[in-house]
């Protein structure tokens, strides 16, 4: 099995999945600086203060999506929204998209999956981030905020609104702040690309393609459900599983499965959850793991039927 061929093979594979993973880590964290240079939080805190529920949701599911911070930065900014009185179907609809639908994710998923995949995953997290906040906004679910403070380490401090100088003298800082933060993100993450690559080449020369489809295909019904239970309790980083979800996939695991447990795992991480547990009563906390756990299994139905 281990034969100077194969492990060859298991080399190539793990330098293509590195390299691919390396060219569209540092493209997508660029973007995601700047795009967070030029929404800052206070930016978004004013535009979530629209009276209108419906629209407040969708703008509030859509700010989710194109600033992708991670828990340490999200729960800060929702602390926020409800200070500064936003209504809670956005602020929620902006905590589901946060996690489970950003560029980083979209990219990835572009690359790995195919476009059909990317809409038929952004659609329906998008939609279902957009109802919830409306259904538990009616629910009453308000009344879980807890009454404190939830202090980030991260500063806003770097955004359009502060930079020094003309348009394009700004501009040219943006660029320069969002290289260097590219390249410092990658510094922080390139143990777990590694990893990720490493798994994704080990699996597609050395696991057998029956046993993977046998067990988690798209016949095993259960298999959904259960890798979303299997995902929550995890702390998935998007950046190890797509790699490896692209290569389980082409050895017979359901596409579904997959997606139910990068799901679950990237939307209800432990920390996040324990986050949460400082700024919501537990009656809101339960409710948005289930929550997650519901948008998981549902899309992996989902792309399991259209895929």
């Amino acid at each position: 099995m281990f034969t100077s061929e194969t492990l060859i093979h298991a080399g190539q594979t793990f330098l293509m999945l590195f390299g691919e993973l390396f060219g569209l880590f540092i493209g997508i964290s660029f973007v995601v600086a700047l795009l967070q240079i030029y929404i800052s939080q206070e930016r978004i805190k004013r535009i979530l203060t629209t009276p209108r529920k419906g629209l407040n949701s969708v703008l509030g599911a859509l700010l989710g999506a194109v600033t992708p911070f991670c828990s340490c930065s999200t729960i800060p900014v929702l602390v926020g929204l409800f200070k500064s009185g936003a209504p809670f179907c956005g602020a929620v609809s902006f905590l589901l998209t946060s996690p489970i639908l950003n560029p980083a994710i979209i990219t990835l998923m572009l690359a790995f999956f195919g476009i059909k995949a990317t809409l038929v995953y952004t659609v329906f997290t998008f939609a279902f981030a957009v109802i919830m906040g409306l259904i538990l906004d009616a629910a009453g679910y308000e009344k879980e905020i807890k009454n404190v403070s939830v202090r980030s380490g991260h500063q806003d401090a770097v955004c359009w609104e502060n930079m020094q100088g003309t348009f394009w003298q700004k501009q040219l800082q943006a660029f320069k702040i969002s290289i260097k933060d590219a390249f410092g993100l990658f510094k922080g993450v390139v143990l777990y690309l590694i990893l990720g690559a490493g798994i994704g080449a080990f699996i597609y020369e050395f696991v057998p393609t029956d046993l993977l489809a046998n067990f988690a295909g798209a016949g095993n019904l259960w298999a959904v459900p259960l890798a979303a239970v299997v995902g929550i309790p995890m702390y998935i980083r998007t950046e190890t599983m797509i790699p490896i979800a692209s290569i389980l996939i082409s050895k017979g695991v359901a596409p579904g499965v997959m997606i139910a447990l990068i799901l679950g795992g990237a939307g209800a991480s432990i920390p996040e959850v324990s986050l949460l547990g400082s700024i919501f009563k537990k009656k809101m906390v339960i409710t948005f793991v289930l929550c997650i756990f519901a948008v998981a299994t549902i899309t992996g139905y989902i792309f399991n039927f259209v895929m």
